[in-house]
């Protein structure tokens, strides 16, 4: 029986739901999850295996309407992994329906999406009544002709495993692109920076979620089998530095924790994380902190 393997890009709106489903899809977490929008910023990959097929995800930042540089790059990012995606998913909040961002991504399709299979995915379809659903797909299926339509809840997981057998039975035939135990591209060091991010933009809330950065400056591997993390948070302000810290530390403390509690059922091992907290008021631009996120500095300032 022949292999098959390809790029599937999920894209959509911010916190439609795309990393939530590339998790399910690939059965591990790989892409931070939370419930704040544009928390991922790299283009990561999780890879699903299907029957022979391996189904390689592009989880791309959220498409918004750009202000800031670390926008624009995120948005180039988004872009750029459709444009080298065999197959892209659009996800749709159902709740939400045909926004104005989601008519903006529409007319971006236009242009990337041809040449392409781009299917549909109406998620979070528990949240609303069934007329709104069939409304709903009527309307987005005359706007563009998808290939196919999937009504999902990746957080319950109801409709992914119809759309992973579509996806894999859709992929072009040819070998697998990464060893089968393979679960993300991205290098440990990043994927840990990311579980350190979104703890402490689940800890912070409204307070700066997008104006602080981790980076994962040093692994080590130690004799008995754990590793030793070390970890720096770039803030922009003084003040904020003190909100990460925490009275007492007590932020600091408890982001640790959790993160660190979560590398280790990641890893499988004893981790022992450290983290500082810097301040440097221009990182938003500096091209070093995009090249250590996976994105493309210049990408800014299109």
């Amino acid at each position: 029986m022949s292999t098959r393997a390809g790029f599937v890009a999920l894209i959509g709106e911010p916190n439609a739901g795309k990393s939530t489903l590339l998790n399910r899809m690939v059965g591990a977490k790989v892409s931070i999850v939370t419930h704040k929008v544009q928390t991922t910023r790299a283009r990561i990959r999780g890879v699903a295996m299907e029957g022979q097929a391996q189904i390689v995800f592009v989880d791309t930042p959220g498409l918004f309407r750009p202000r800031r540089r670390l926008d624009r790059a995120m948005v180039a990012a988004a872009w750029g992994g459709a444009a080298d995606a065999d197959i892209i998913v659009l996800l749709v909040e159902a709740q939400r329906g045909v926004t104005e961002g989601v008519e903006r991504i529409l007319e971006g399709l236009a242009d990337i999406g041809e040449g392409r299979r781009v299917a549909l995915a109406i998620n979070k379809i528990d949240r609303v009544q069934s007329e709104v659903l069939l409304s709903l797909t009527k309307d987005l299926n005359e706007r563009y002709p998808f290939a196919q339509t999937f009504m999902i809840s990746a957080e319950k997981g109801h409709g992914v495993d119809a759309l992973r057998g579509w996806l894999a039975a859709d992929l072009p035939e040819g070998p697998w692109l990464y060893p089968e135990d393979q679960i993300a591209d991205l290098p440990m060091r990043m994927i840990a920076a990311e579980m350190t991010r979104e703890k402490l933009t689940l800890r912070l809330h409204q307070e700066l979620p997008y104006q602080l950065t981790v980076e994962t400056e040093n692994w080590e591997e130690r004799k008995d089998g754990s590793a030793e993390i070390d970890q720096l948070i770039y803030v922009v302000r003084d003040g904020h530095k003190g909100i990460v810290l925490g009275h007492k530390g007590e932020t600091i403390k408890a982001v640790s924790k959790a993160s660190r509690e979560e590398l280790e059922t990641f890893l499988g091992r004893k981790v022992h994380l450290f983290l500082q907290v810097k301040v440097r008021p221009n990182w938003l631009d500096e091209a070093e902190r995009y090249s250590a996120m996976g994105l493309e500095f210049k990408d800014g300032n299109d």
